[in-house]
Order: structure tokens, then sequence, then C-alpha cells
């Protein structure tokens, strides 16, 4: 694990590095994911595309996920947990 600030570059499983795509594909991306997890799965998104800030969370407020976000050096880091 590469650990930069406050942030954890985690490559595990349930982490998304969408950094440098943009949008819808790292919606589409979450999307996938999503389908892949069982219900209460957090996973977490990084993005730079300014446009994920919009249409992650409304992503979620349509399929009835959670979805945390913050920013930090250019990057938005989301944390969505699957709903049921």
């Amino acid at each position: 694990m590469v650990c930069t600030g406050c942030w954890s570059l985690a490559t595990d499983g349930q982490t998304i590095d969408a950094r440098g795509l943009k949008c819808p594909l790292p919606v589409l991306k979450l999307e996938k994911r999503l389908a892949e997890v069982v219900s209460g799965t957090a996973i977490t998104v990084l993005a730079t595309d300014p446009m994920a800030k919009i249409d992650i969370p409304l992503h979620c407020r349509r399929n009835g996920h959670d979805c945390a976000a913050d920013e930090a050096d250019g990057a938005l880091r989301f944390v969505v947990t699957k709903g049921s």
C-alpha cells in the first residue's frame, strides 16, 4: 500500500482508480463493480474529471447507494456503500 498524505491509495479490489478518465467512464466502472459485490460493501473511487462530482453522487442517489466525497491534491475521492 502506498500512502500519500491523508489518502491511502490501496490497489485492493474495492478501489477504482479512474483518475484521468472522462465521465461517464468513472460511473460505468463503479456500476460494474457494484454489480459484483454484496450490499454494505464500500468501494472507493478516485477521479479527476470535475463532472464526477455531479455524476457519481447522482448515480448513487438514483440507485440507493450511500456516497461520501472529498477532494485533495486535485483528485476527487468517493466512498460508495452499496445499498440493498
